[in-house]
């Protein structure tokens, strides 16, 4: 078996639910949402390589076995989808926290469809990606789309948008929410009013998971606690993540300074535009300018 040359690092950017409205559940078990995804500057790195058999293979310093990787999984669907007779073997880099309601794992995939999309010469549109995704997870298309959205239904109903880009302080307890057990709780909130985007925009935003994970998950209500001291502070989706944003790095740099020696913590730049899609243009304009 000949291998070519490695590509990447490609971006596997994390986001965050600026919102998030649980509005009401389908006779399937599935909730429907109304929620704003906003990208941050943090990411997973991933690496491929294109091989000349069918097989996918997955080295990751992740434990539990690759075959179960949204990752694997999503590379195996677009080879299927596409009749495709490569292969790929890829590598993560892993710096997103897991179980942390940041996508990481919906963000792998997507990157995975997308670039091998590119490498394998498959030619999908973002949209028959986007489909493609859903049966992955329902975050899934938000990361093929690669724009801030306003997402509806399960999330597949996606509507970009633009707003403010500020830095962000993430803080991570050191535990992992389960999407699955908040979703099942039966206290959870499932009749919130459907509003417009234009409602919604001159509100303040909250999350309705919030209450459940924080009187569930004790470590997620000390972080947000802490936080809220210093800034108007809301959970990104199921959790666990905590998150504030301030208009200056500088600022947010000082506040993640002072948190509790058993949180860990970063700062980020909001991105409209996911750093994924930005290089995926340049990638383009460089094929296009050397004539390819």
């Amino acid at each position: 078996m000949t291998k070519q040359t490695m590509s990447g690092p490609w971006h596997s950017p994390a986001k965050l639910n600026l919102f998030l409205y649980i509005t009401g559940q389908r006779a399937n078990g599935y909730h429907d949402l109304q929620t704003l995804f906003q990208f941050i500057d943090c990411c997973d790195q991933l690496y491929f390589t294109v091989t000349n058999d069918n097989n996918i293979s997955l080295d990751s310093q992740l434990d539990f076995p690759a075959e179960d990787n949204l990752i694997v999984k999503a590379a195996r669907l677009l080879q299927q989808h596409c009749a495709i007779q490569q292969g790929a073997a890829i590598k993560l880099d892993k710096h997103l926290p897991m179980g942390g309601g940041i996508g990481g794992g919906s963000s792998n995939a997507a990157t995975a469809l997308l670039v091998l999309n590119h490498l394998w010469q498959c030619n999908l549109s973002e949209q028959e990606l986007a489909s493609l995704g859903l049966q992955l997870g329902a975050d899934v298309p938000i990361f093929i789309h690669g724009h801030s959205a306003f997402a509806e239904g399960v999330g597949e109903q996606v509507q970009a948008v633009e707003i403010d880009e500020p830095w962000y302080l993430v803080l991570h307890p050191e535990v992992h929410v389960s999407t699955q057990s908040v979703f099942g709780h039966p206290e959870l909130p499932r009749n919130t009013p459907k509003r417009t985007w234009q409602q919604l925009l001159v509100e303040n935003w909250q999350n309705d998971c919030q209450e459940i994970v924080a009187k569930v998950y004790p470590e997620v209500a000390q972080a947000l606690g802490w936080l809220l001291e210093y800034a108007p502070s809301r959970m990104t989706g199921t959790g666990s993540c905590v998150f504030a944003a301030f208009d200056t790095e500088r600022e947010a740099l000082s506040v993640l300074n002072k948190r509790p020696k058993n949180i860990s913590g970063f700062v980020c730049k909001a991105c409209n535009q996911s750093p994924l899609h930005r290089q995926l243009a340049n990638e383009k304009t460089l094929i296009n300018t050397a004539g390819f």
